[in-house]
């Protein structure tokens, strides 16, 4: 990859650090997921450099206690909560009407649900892929006109940030049972799934978009320990290596701080200028995967154009938009 995109920064550079220099007032934001996590860093960073952050989060009280603590260091307006719950279409259809067509520039979709017992959304879909795809690209396609205006009215192009995660290498998307109906569950088969779908749908929303000013790369922000884990047993993760007996996390793991950094990067790196459709990790374009490192790196059918199609097709058809 002799074009590979990089940046200035590297593994464990710090969301500020990445978002430092950049003038962001004026430009509108939506982070989801923002109430805990990596979510809150990437929203304090953009929050910090100006632009106006919309926190849009389940649970209200949580999102109004992390918008006050942000609004303490935030050079523009103080963030705003609005509640979405990314596993009911009903939610993000009235989440989508309350927004309209107002213009936006930065949208990070954040949120996500990993390794849960084999549960479904409120609309019948399997919740992994439901939530972290499904959900997402139902309330990506009601912004998406905001974000088109966002470009309009700003003068520079609107940027959308779909995260991934390096669990994309255990699963492409099935498409022939993408919900579990046939098949035995998975719960790590289905998150991999999941976050291929992130990858793919990046690769499909740019390609739409990009003529309108819109660019869109989705993105792997590392190994953090946040409230994602929630369904993971302690012991699993001491098994899988992620932290010792004594609770010591492993070397290699990022700080929520960290985790946000290339999101961030993907939102106001001028690396990326007019250049969408790509996985990222660790403030640069990702090497592709190979055997040898299993912790880097994008698969193939991650980025794969025809999937993203399919991927788009069944979308349009589970969600009624397209």
């Amino acid at each position: 990859m002799t074009d590979r995109i990089t940046s200035p920064f590297g593994n464990f550079t710090p969301a500020r650090e990445v978002v430092a220099g950049h003038d962001l007032s004026g430009k509108v934001a939506i982070v989801t997921g923002s109430a805990s996590g990596i979510g809150v860093e990437t929203a304090r960073a953009l929050a910090e450099a100006g632009a106006e952050v919309v926190l849009a989060v389940r649970n209200g009280t949580a999102g109004a206690e992390v918008a006050a603590d942000i609004a303490k260091t935030a050079k523009g307006p103080a963030p705003r909560v609005e509640l979405v719950d990314l596993s009911d279409f009903a939610s993000i259809r009235a989440f989508g009407q309350r927004w309209d067509t107002k213009p936006l520039n930065i949208l990070i979709n954040n949120a996500g649900v990993m390794a849960c017992p084999q549960t479904y959304t409120a609309d019948d879909l399997e919740m992994q892929i439901g939530t972290n795809h499904f959900g997402h690209y139902l309330f990506s396609l009601q912004l998406a006109q905001g974000l088109v205006q966002g470009a309009q009215a700003s003068g520079s192009e609107s940027r959308l940030v779909a995260l991934s995660s390096i669990a994309h290498r255990m699963s492409a998307v099935d498409f022939d049972d993408p919900h579990y109906r046939t098949r035995p569950y998975q719960k790590w088969q289905a998150y991999g799934q999941a976050k291929t779908a992130n990858s793919l749908f990046a690769v499909g929303f740019h390609q739409r978009f990009k003529d309108q000013g819109v660019i869109a790369n989705a993105v792997m922000p590392g190994g953090i320990m946040t409230p994602l884990q929630r369904h993971l047993p302690r012991e699993e993760m001491i098994a899988m290596g992620w932290m010792d007996e004594a609770g010591k996390v492993a070397d290699g793991f990022k700080t929520t701080e960290q985790g946000a950094s290339t999101s961030v990067w993907a939102a106001v790196g001028p690396e990326l200028t007019g250049i969408g459709g790509l996985y990222l990790e660790n403030c640069a374009q990702a090497v592709a995967a190979s055997k040898d490192n299993r912790f880097v790196g994008v698969e193939p059918w991650a980025l794969d154009a025809e999937a993203a199609e399919k991927l788009w097709d069944l979308s349009v058809k589970t969600s009624g938009i397209g």
